[in-house]
């Protein structure tokens, strides 16, 4: 059974059992939990972490289809902003449907949003992506959003999010699918938003809870 996740006000702490989390390399170190410390899920230790000096801010990928369903349009916008008001980094392939979606509900939130642009040009980004990464190199780019998130979280797709659910799994990152995502071995389907976003939690705090 994994240790209960609990939080230390007085000192910003994060512990696992006799663990203390380092919030910049994202590493369990031993530690001694104090008095104050309080029980807290996966996602509110992340929403604590987030909002203090010192902590890494990680960033979870959201791929899906352009042209996307207004099912997958409005799933993606909750999940955006259930990742933004954990203050987490929300990265995206910057375009339409899906990505705009979870981009627009990461920023009612107030998170940060970075798009990994196929196209030569920043201005290609949809309005919602704060930070637009221009690549140039097409549909080459998906390697790369698998390579740099943790966790990646697909709604919907076809080929394209099929590619990027593969990356990403063979670079052994955590693969959640919403909402008719292909499915691969490995990838993990979520039933609703709450369930992939605690599983997201999960995999970014190196818990193994449902490996």
């Amino acid at each position: 059974m994994t240790p209960s996740l609990t939080y230390a006000p007085s000192s910003g702490a994060m512990y696992r059992g006799a663990s203390m989390l380092d919030p910049w390399t994202f590493t369990w170190q031993p530690g001694t939990v104090p008095p104050d410390a309080r029980p807290v899920a996966p996602l509110e230790a992340l929403a604590l972490l987030n909002g203090r000096p010192g902590t890494r801010r990680l960033p979870v990928g959201v791929i899906g289809p352009k042209r996307a369903t207004a099912q997958q349009i409005a799933t993606a916008e909750l999940l955006g902003r259930g990742i933004g008001e954990a203050g987490l980094t929300l990265l995206c392939g910057g375009k339409t449907g899906v990505m705009e979606a979870a981009c627009r509900g990461a920023a009612s939130a107030g998170g940060l949003t970075i798009g990994i642009l196929p196209d030569e040009e920043w201005q290609a980004a949809n309005p919602y992506v704060a930070i637009p990464i221009a690549t140039g190199i097409g549909p080459a780019r998906n390697a790369v959003i698998a390579r740099a998130c943790p966790v990646l979280v697909a709604v919907g797709g076809e080929y394209g999010t099929l590619s990027e659910i593969a990356f990403g799994l063979h670079f052994g990152r955590r693969v959640l699918t919403l909402e008719d995502a292909p499915v691969v071995p490995g990838a993990v389907a979520c039933p609703d938003v709450p369930v992939a976003l605690q599983r997201m939690a999960e995999g970014l705090l190196g818990l193994d809870v449902h490996s």
